[in-house]
């Protein structure tokens, strides 16, 4: 149905948001500090991301210090 449609959509934006809200911390965190977080913990306690772990999986993946962890939102 459309209403089924529009929800689907409007979760998948929200799964971006949180996407580009997590990038967008990351690159804060290297602007300030000079490194990428370790880990999404970091992001979470030094610049306040909100995750709701119970809808969504978060790959974060750390590469080095100076290169951009991969990070991936999948909704359960």
């Amino acid at each position: 149905s459309s209403v089924s449609n529009l929800a689907d959509g409007h979760s998948r934006e929200e799964q971006q948001q949180l996407e580009d809200v997590l990038h967008r911390a990351a690159v804060a965190c290297y602007a300030v500090e000079g490194f990428y977080p370790p880990d999404l913990n970091y992001l979470e306690e030094h610049y306040g991301v909100q995750i709701n772990h119970r809808r969504y999986i978060v790959s974060y993946v750390p590469v080095a210090e100076n290169l951009m962890p991969d990070i991936t939102v999948l909704e359960k």
